[in-house]
């Protein structure tokens, strides 16, 4: 939830500041709650935590040794594999285990700017104005280290800017990022559109998938994508552990040396339970998605009505364009975002005042700000 210019007509709300260190007395949860905040994290489903339990225990072999033991952990890793590639459309040889999406961004944007470096090239990194700081970051990593880094605008429906977009992709580029779903508002990009566009322009197009997985149909292949990125605990699986999709024959450069795991873009020994419990919560969340982003998107919208008939002046973020079933992004004339957090949690509801990888922040986010001003 956020906060946006003072209505002088807005009913006053009186409250208590809190200290940035004071922390609240805990809510009995033995109370009833809401937890409200899935789009930061979601609890373990019991099928993916009933997948993992062997993992955890009897086959704990490392999946790169050659005995029975380890045969036995690269068997569920190769397993895992398959499911997680037929889920997003995709060949088991393209998709790597990674520690989670913000991983699965940098390795796809620093990755291909190594690439360009190593061809003797200035590397050049396109992504939207509303993209995940993962993203974001990772292209003014690009630019701090000699590249450079090109923001296109994107509108309030989820369009970009065509003529910024065409100007960007003229100029060449070691990567475009275009999001798939943006993780505040819930917008919906064109990433179809965009990836024919930058692939008929010789670009490596990259998505940050995150929000898209088991909430709107996703296939990587027919997308036209060259890379994409997911993780498990945004979609009932377990937290630190994810995927990055990389189509056959696209060249990406790892960030990490010391082993040949993950086709050598990840080294390091495989998270064989994670991998098996991000496989049984994706396959389920595909499976579910279109039932799940009916029932969504009609109490998405009933809780938007009561709230906008209760408190007038509310606005709604994000409704101009095509939005995914379930994120509800609201602001409130006179609240601080900060505070109004802190007051549903005191009343056992867990909501966000933003991007959880901006949690602490009291700036306004970079997201409403590049839409809304």
């Amino acid at each position: 939830m956020h906060t946006f210019n003072r209505n002088p007509g807005a009913a006053k709300v009186r409250r208590r500041n809190l200290s940035r260190h004071e922390q609240p007395a805990p809510f009995p949860m033995d109370r009833p709650a809401l937890y409200f905040d899935h789009a930061a994290t979601t609890p373990l489903r019991p099928e993916a935590l009933d997948a993992m339990r062997p993992h955890l225990g009897g086959v704990f072999g490392n999946p790169s040794s050659a005995h029975r033991w380890g045969r036995q952990a690269r068997a569920a890793l190769d397993e895992a594999r398959a499911e997680c590639a037929r889920a997003v459309g995709a060949e088991p040889a393209e998709i790597a285990f990674v520690r989670g999406g913000t991983e699965a961004d940098n390795m796809a944007v620093l990755g291909r700017a190594a690439v360009a470096v190593a061809a003797g090239e200035r590397p050049r990194a396109i992504a939207t104005t509303i993209e995940h700081p993962a993203v974001r970051e990772a292209c003014d990593e690009v630019a701090a280290r000699g590249g450079e880094s090109v923001q296109v605008e994107v509108d309030r429906a989820g369009e970009l800017d065509k003529d910024a977009l065409a100007d960007a992709l003229a100029r060449g580029a070691c990567v475009l990022s275009v999001m798939w779903v943006n993780n505040e508002i819930g917008t919906v990009l064109p990433v179809e559109r965009v990836a024919s566009r930058a692939r008929a322009a010789g670009v490596v197009v990259h998505s940050d998938a995150v929000q898209a997985v088991g909430k709107v149909p996703v296939d990587f292949g027919r997308a036209g994508l060259d890379l994409a990125s997911m993780t498990a605990h945004k979609i009932g699986g377990p937290r630190g552990v994810g995927l990055l999709y990389r189509r056959r024959g696209v060249e990406l450069a790892p960030l990490l040396f010391g082993g040949g795991q993950e086709r050598r873009l990840r080294p390091g020994t495989e998270d064989v339970a994670g991998a098996v419990g991000l496989a049984k919560a994706l396959t389920l969340a595909v499976a579910e998605q279109a039932a799940e982003a009916e029932r969504l998107a009609a109490e998405r919208d009933r809780l938007q009505a009561a709230i906008v008939d209760a408190l007038p002046g509310t606005r709604v973020f994000g409704e101009e364009g095509e939005r995914a079933p379930h994120l509800l992004n609201l602001g409130f004339p006179e609240l601080d975002a900060a505070t109004l957090v802190m007051a549903f949690d005191l009343a056992g509801v867990a909501v966000s005042g933003g991007s959880a990888c901006a949690s602490g922040s009291t700036t306004t986010s970079p997201v409403l700000r590049a839409l809304y001003g």
